[in-house]
């Protein structure tokens, strides 16, 4: 069931917490993460996400092979020769990160793991967008949304995201995509570029989500942890779901076991891809363990490509 608490501004957020550790950790991120972004992602950033429109600028002199449909014809009547107009792109765009910070984004290796390459993800996007004058926004969710930070320009502010990421109070363990959804459908006045992060461990999520990318840009990340597509051979192995809370035993010794495990995954993969389909959105798949950079790089190119 999704609650209607209201999620906490930027402006309440407290920062305690905030370990040596911890802010080592975010600098390493920001210095790793303002590199790539200036290289590998910044002109294929610009050339996919346009801004709202364009606005006249100035009117010059024409020049042989400009185009004649821009030929001012008012100035061109005083000035005694040709005059064409130049218009600029109106650039600024809102850049919304949506991260899912359930309790399944903590399986397995907490802060390292799905959450930590979240963290990597929200920096990359965050300073892409700064480097190019964008605003840049953060939404934190579970089953209702915990957190909305709204855009705004600047390298502290994606810090502040990158923040707000790793080091959070203790949100619900459920997973509700259609919460999130629904809310930036509510708060974003004008098109977005909404890159939505999790691990998608939800369902009937493809209504809300179609709605959402009806009005603005929106891409699926989709976090996968080596865990959630193999068991290990460790003998018994006492786990806990991690947002259910139930717990079992399994005897991943058993092969049958260990197919069956390998076989829910691919379909729950599946599952994922057609509501992603049905929805109308991208999906990038990130590994975790590995470099999330590059899938975001090939992304970005495919779709520079498609133009």
């Amino acid at each position: 069931m999704v609650t209607t608490q209201p999620p906490r501004s930027e402006q309440d957020a407290a920062s305690p917490g905030l370990t040596p550790e911890l802010i080592a950790r975010i600098k390493r991120l920001e210095i790793r993460t303002r590199r790539l972004a200036g290289t590998l992602l910044a002109g294929d950033y610009r050339s996919i996400y346009r801004g709202t429109g364009i606005e006249f600028a100035e009117a010059r002199e024409y020049i042989p092979g400009d185009d004649v449909r821009r030929i001012d014809w008012n100035v061109t009547a005083r000035m005694g020769a040709p005059w064409v107009k130049e218009f600029v792109e109106e650039r600024e765009l809102a850049v919304i990160c949506a991260v899912d910070i359930s309790g399944s984004q903590l399986v397995a290796r907490p802060r390292t793991g799905r959450l930590g390459a979240a963290a990597e993800l929200t920096a990359l996007f965050g300073f892409v967008a700064a480097l190019n004058h964008d605003r840049a926004g953060l939404l934190t969710f579970t089953d209702r949304v915990e957190r909305f930070v709204p855009p705004r320009h600047g390298r502290r502010h994606v810090l502040r995201m990158i923040r707000e990421v790793l080091l959070h109070d203790d949100p619900h363990r459920g997973t509700s995509i259609t919460a999130a959804t629904a809310y930036l459908q509510r708060v974003l006045p004008r098109r977005s570029v909404v890159f939505l992060i999790s691990d998608w461990f939800d369902s009937g999520y493809a209504p809300s989500l179609r709605a959402l990318a009806r009005r603005h840009d929106v891409t699926a990340l989709a976090l996968v942890d080596p865990i959630d597509l193999e068991l290990p051979d460790v003998g018994l192995l006492e786990v806990e779901t991690a947002e259910g809370g139930a717990r079992l035993m399994l005897d991943t010794s058993d092969a049958r076991v260990r197919e069956r495990y390998a076989a829910a995954a691919h379909e729950r993969a599946a599952r994922r891809s057609e509501q992603l389909a049905v929805a109308g959105v991208d999906e990038v798949i990130i590994h975790v363990g590995d470099e999330v950079v590059s899938p975001i790089v090939a992304y970005f190119r495919s779709r520079a490509r498609r133009r």
